[in-house]
């Protein structure tokens, strides 16, 4: 069905893609699998005629193609679902379906009820009900993530590229999606499927390719490999256990947060829980738990009905984060591109956010020099990988543009830490120095509230979990009873209670 052969890509003198192989047959899952930086986006681009390949050829059923643009990757047969929609959120699902591919009369009018038919029947093809009339931007985004299917569907595409599908989905909403998937292999689409969950690749893939640092590294069976060995191609090496070593927090470990109460809707459950010095605290439950709601009510960023708390024995209310801030509590947001960075901004501006005070000079000037040199000193004890302050964060991977975020709040000399989903979209060794990090934070002394929707990852980090269901905290568990089982016992079934 898809052949990419040779495929070579450079940019200036500096060449990303390394001669590249990629065979995908017709009516299969492929999975395209590498770290961030390993070229999978730049061959995506090359493949839908965004980008044009230096060297190589691509091949569908046994012909030679060349695309000048996107539009002739479309009328080839190739959809792509990016990881960032393109979707018009003022236009409902059949407009942006048919956008710019309007089915139109010999008198050039648009035939509506034809498209809104045509609309009806891929929706049903894909076994998903959504209302067609409404507005995007009223959908959900499992919702908007199926009309970008459908979109590519409706341009009759035979090959379908899915980039991180699963980013911001519910497990519910994973599942229908693997629904669909399943359905369109077996009407012979071919997808190819990116995404840096492994479990997710054993669960839907049929075949694998394997991109490491620009350079094909091996195709395979999904049933011929383990997640291992799945690890060690994509890295260069074998990672025995991405989590570091738990430390022993000791009985008397002083208590930096303690939130004696809180509730987020009036008449709702009311939450407690105490944050120690040097550990790791776990919030974990279904989405909509009530998770990251509450720890932006104990900063003041959510309206919350009560929120009384004592920081360091003492009582106090933030009236907003920025005095959390002022108070030493920093927060990595879910969403680090639209919450946590201004990504069209270097690293040098992004670390020193919310932190000009202390580099003013007067009440006008700014002393570069030492804004530069906390920078540099910030970057290198997070290790984020670029060659000088001065370059702009939307070039880095996932994984450096969260290390960028640490490293602002740790020149900013923060004490406590929420991380909301700390490795969403970063890849497997990115996600293995995120955790280091997180630990020699807390080998400082310091504290880290970690709300995740990955159990392995709350297990494996928390030193505490408090469990959370239907708006509130239903139990605290610590030391062995921190595991998959227990904790999603009780976030399912919600049996309040504290297990030591």
């Amino acid at each position: 069905m898809l052949e990419l052969r040779g495929i070579k890509k450079s940019f200036g003198k500096i060449e990303v893609l390394h001669g590249v192989d990629l065979t995908v047959n017709a009516g299969e899952v492929h999975a395209l699998l590498g770290e961030n930086g390993a070229g999978k986006s730049t061959l995506t681009k090359i493949l839908c005629g965004i980008l044009k390949p230096s060297e190589g050829e691509i091949w569908i059923d046994g012909e030679k193609r060349q695309f000048a643009d996107y539009n002739e990757a479309i009328n080839a047969g190739i959809g792509v679902v990016f990881q960032e929609f393109s979707l018009v959120p003022y236009l409902n699902a059949v407009e942006n379906m048919f956008l710019a591919r309007e089915l139109c009369n010999g008198l050039g009018f648009m035939k509506r009820a034809a498209m809104r038919k045509r609309a009806g029947e891929i929706m049903k093809q894909l076994g998903i009900t959504i209302p067609l009339g409404v507005p995007i931007r009223n959908l959900s985004v499992a919702e908007q993530q199926f009309v970008e299917i459908a979109k590519a569907l409706a341009l009759d595409a035979r090959i379908l590229v899915l980039d991180e599908p699963t980013a911001t989905l519910t497990p519910t909403e994973v599942e229908h999606l693997f629904h669909v998937m399943r359905s369109l292999r077996a009407q012979g689409v071919s997808i190819i499927f990116i995404s840096h969950h492994l479990e997710e690749i054993f669960e839907i893939c049929d075949r694998i390719t394997v991109l490491r640092d620009g350079e094909y590294v091996a195709s395979c069976d999904v049933a011929d490999v383990d997640q291992s060995r799945l690890v060690e191609m994509m890295v260069g090496r074998r990672i025995e256990n991405s989590f570091p070593p738990k430390p022993v927090i000791p009985a008397e470990a002083k208590t930096v947060l303690d939130v004696e109460e809180v509730q987020l809707a009036k008449g709702g459950p009311v939450s407690s829980f105490k944050l120690r010095q040097g550990e790791i605290l776990g919030f974990s439950g279904l989405v909509g738990s009530g998770r990251t709601e509450t720890a932006l009510a104990m900063l003041g960023a959510y309206p919350a009905a009560r929120c009384k708390l004592r920081m360091n024995g003492v009582e106090i209310r933030f009236a907003d984060p920025s005095e959390a801030l002022a108070a030493g509590i920093g927060l990595l947001p879910e969403s680090r591109k639209e919450q946590g960075l201004i990504t069209s901004f270097p690293i040098l501006q992004n670390v020193s956010l919310n932190n000009y005070g202390k580099y003013l000079l007067g009440h006008f000037f700014i002393n570069r020099r030492r804004e530069l040199s906390d920078t540099r000193t910030a970057m290198h004890s997070v290790r984020v990988k670029a060659p000088h302050p001065h370059v702009r964060v939307d070039t880095l991977s996932g994984g450096n543009q969260q290390k960028v975020v640490i490293a602002r709040w740790i020149n900013h000399n923060m004490k406590v830490l929420i991380f909301d989903e700390p490795t969403r979209g970063i890849d497997v060794g990115a996600k293995t120095e995120i955790y280091q990090l997180m630990r020699e934070f807390t080998a400082q002394g310091h504290s880290i509230i970690m709300i995740s929707s990955e159990l392995p990852e709350v297990i494996g980090m928390s030193d505490r979990v408090c469990v959370f269901r239907s708006g509130g905290i239903v139990a605290t568990v610590e030391g062995d009873a921190i595991t998959s089982e227990t904790v999603m016992t009780h976030a399912t079934t919600g049996r309040t209670q504290h297990v030591a």
